[in-house]
């Protein structure tokens, strides 16, 4: 079984939908757990709702003050049952066959935590055609300089990786974070080159964006991963570069 978690926070106008996508999954064998994060607009009595007319392997735990991304999905992964822990942002679209797709190629790899190609998607979530291409693998020091795993495409089998070292910290960019951990860990990240998901994009400052990615970036480095200046330096600078071209 995989166990799907979704942070939820002030996504009444997406919820329902994001539940329906994967109710659709063509791989059946799944659970969805959505974490509300103490959202003020609705969203717990449209999932509740939803639940009510559907029922069947839908949680929702309900928090009671907002703790951010990474303490929801904490939340998600204390109460999942399943064999598999995939993340799904309740915003981001999943082709209908990703759940099948990708546990197969799990199974044909061995993989312990995998990740696919992505597409850009615009603020209506329609795809832009910007595809976001994943290496075969990826091990710890290639990761410094390419933030290529995207949190919708990850899944985990927690029969080949401790459930522990999967919780994400409460930092800037935790996702990324966890990443890094895992792979520093000795674990390979492997990549199926498929897109098999629409990263929806708000329509922010691009400016903003940018400023504020390059500050998280470095933090990472820094505290994260405890490099030292020169060595955060050289792996931002490919960093810099793979995301320029990332979005162009």
């Amino acid at each position: 079984m995989v166990s799907i978690v979704v942070p939820v926070y002030n996504a009444a106008r997406y919820i329902r939908n994001t539940i329906e996508m994967v109710c659709e999954q063509t791989y059946k064998d799944w659970e969805l757990i959505l974490v509300d994060d103490a959202s003020v607009d609705g969203s717990s009595a449209v999932i509740s709702d939803v639940i009510e007319s559907t029922g069947k392997r839908i949680k929702l735990i309900r928090k009671e003050i907002n703790g951010g991304a990474a303490e929801a999905r904490n939340a998600g992964i204390d109460a999942s049952a399943g064999r598999y822990i995939a993340f799904l942002d309740a915003d981001d679209i999943w082709m209908p066959d990703k759940l099948e797709k990708q546990i197969d190629f799990m199974e044909r790899t061995g993989a312990a935590f995998s990740f696919h190609s992505y597409e850009f998607g615009d603020e209506a979530a329609n795809p832009t055609g910007r595809i976001v291409h994943v290496p075969e693998t990826i091990k710890y020091r290639q990761a410094l300089s390419r933030t290529v795993i995207f949190t919708s495409t990850v899944m985990f089998d927690t029969e080949k990786i401790d459930m522990e070292i999967i919780h994400m910290p409460q930092v800037p960019s935790e996702d990324t974070a966890t990443w890094w951990r895992i792979l520093k860990s000795g674990i390979t990240g492997y990549g199926l080159d498929e897109n098999l998901t629409v990263y929806r994009r708000p329509g922010k400052s691009l400016s903003s964006n940018k400023f504020q990615a390059i500050e998280r970036i470095w933090f990472l480095y820094r505290n994260i991963a405890g490099l030292s200046v020169p060595e955060s330096m050289f792996y931002f600078c490919g960093w810099a570069v793979r995301a320029t071209l990332r979005r162009l």
